[in-house]
């Protein structure tokens, strides 16, 4: 199977926790895992599959290494490459700013010609708002939401139904057309 860089950035751990639970319920399927601090707009280009993991701050902040790195994630050629997102954020706490992260970079993502799957349904959180909200189907996160603030015991359900539902996704993106370089 092709290489798929996966690319997160982590501030407390909590982020870290849920990739490394991501790594393990995907198995041995060739990630090739990140931490955006250590990343380059380079690294990027050597994948065709993506996968984007942060948590969201404060008032829809980007996670600090993200933020830093933002810049140059802006300058990135998206163009053939599909991207999965997955984000952490507090929906009580923060409602009305609930996983922003994974909205600001899947638009990105998509205004640099990349395609988004992974798409999450909103159904069964508690939020006000969120960037994460895909334009005209707002019943869905442009990716995975997790709560480990407030709903840590659906964590590994939701990650687990996320991955299966993203490597179905990844089928059509598999064909040797699509995967050589």
């Amino acid at each position: 199977m092709e290489k798929i860089g996966l690319f997160y950035g982590s501030d407390t751990g909590c982020t870290d926790d849920i990739t490394k639970d991501l790594v393990s319920i995907w198995g041995d399927e060739g990630l090739v895992v990140t931490e955006i601090d250590d990343a380059s707009k380079e690294d990027f280009e050597q994948y065709k599959i993506i996968i984007l993991g942060l948590s969201t701050w404060y008032d829809g902040d980007l996670q600090s290494d993200w933020e830093s790195f933002f810049d140059e994630f802006q300058e990135i050629d998206f163009t053939n490459k599909v991207v999965a997102i997955y984000g952490l954020g507090d929906q009580i706490g923060y409602g009305e700013y609930f996983i922003d992260g994974v909205g600001i970079l899947a638009k990105v993502v998509l205004e640099n010609g990349g395609d988004i799957i992974g798409h999450w349904p909103i159904e069964g959180y508690r939020f006000t708002d969120s960037v994460a909200l895909i334009e005209g189907k707002e019943d869905y996160f442009y990716g995975l939401a997790i709560d480990n603030d407030n709903e840590s015991q659906l964590s590994d359900e939701r990650l687990e139904k996320w991955i299966k539902q993203v490597k179905l996704e990844l089928e059509p993106y598999l064909i040797p057309e699509y995967a050589t370089v």
